[in-house]
């Protein structure tokens, strides 16, 4: 069996073409989205993640002011800069770049962010949005997971999921995400861990497995019943190389999959700017 491959550049390229659209008509009644952009220390792979960030922002059309605060910023300096941006009329969304040094504490510093204009979908506020299935900033990978499998027209509604990695940013909302009733979701999810003794067990019984523990090569061959689908979400680096959850031998097994490079990565930065648009969008109609 050769696995059918599911890059994620396709999903990302139809969801900019809307966000495209949608952008199009904003600035034509008269509001230019802005996504802010918080970057604190001297990071390089943070400083070049929100340069990404920003490029692409401008590419669409759209602001990106930008702070950056020096490395010995202070946790008073961080939720300033956030107030800041909370209260910018030109800012419709923020990216808080994650991580700040040691001594910011970064969730005590989310919770100062106004969460409408949370661009991951991390405050706690949208958090729990997303508990209780009311409209709001969604976890970025994870929405980018349920937008793939529906690119790629894998059915999830009353299937068995089960996703390996209860991490805040991925595993625990996407749980949330697929059991919520809709064509794309309302399936039968299963979170397990790596201190879930026969965690293979709820695996190998799955339709569709997500690999979302940063362990590297946790999923093998043996783990999966043949036709599974499935999607690498979790990866660790050693240096400058990448080492995914999935072992590349699960392709002889698997009906669908991920590649090991490029396939949840685009996705998730699409649904961030989605986050980004819709933010925008839900502040003009307020002012309306």
């Amino acid at each position: 069996m050769t696995a059918k491959l599911m890059p994620g550049a396709p999903v990302a390229d139809a969801v900019f073409a809307d966000l495209e659209t949608r952008i199009e008509k904003l600035i034509a009644n008269g509001h230019t989205p802005g996504l802010g952009t918080l970057l604190v220390g001297d990071d390089a792979p943070s400083a070049r993640y929100v340069a990404m960030k920003q490029r692409k922002a401008e590419e669409l059309g759209c602001r990106s002011p930008h702070i950056h605060l020096p490395q010995d910023a202070s946790q008073s300096d961080v939720v300033a800069a956030i107030h800041e941006m909370n209260d910018a009329d030109d800012v419709d969304a923020v990216l808080f770049q994650y991580p700040p040094p040691s001594h910011i504490d970064y969730e005590a510093a989310l919770f100062e962010l106004d969460p409408d204009k949370d661009v991951d979908g991390m405050h706690p506020t949208n958090v729990g949005r997303l508990a209780l299935g009311v409209p709001g900033p969604v976890s970025c990978t994870p929405a980018g997971i349920e937008a793939l499998l529906a690119y790629y027209e894998i059915p999830v509604a009353g299937r068995e999921v089960c996703i390996v990695g209860r991490g805040s940013t991925i595993g625990r909302p996407l749980a949330l995400l697929l059991s919520q009733k809709r064509p794309t979701a309302n399936a039968a999810v299963t979170v397990v861990n790596t201190g879930v003794k026969d965690w293979p067990r709820y695996v190998k019984r799955a339709e569709i497995v997500v690999a979302a523990a940063g362990v590297p090569g946790m999923i093998q061959p043996e783990h999966l019943t043949p036709g599974v689908t499935v999607v690498g979400a979790g990866v660790r680096y050693e240096g400058r190389k990448l080492l995914p959850d999935v072992d590349e031998a699960c392709e002889a097994v698997a009906g669908a999959i991920t590649p090991r490079v490029g396939g949840v990565g685009p996705t998730t930065i699409a649904m961030l700017f989605r986050n980004f648009v819709e933010a925008a969008e839900r502040r003009v109609g307020a002012s309306r």
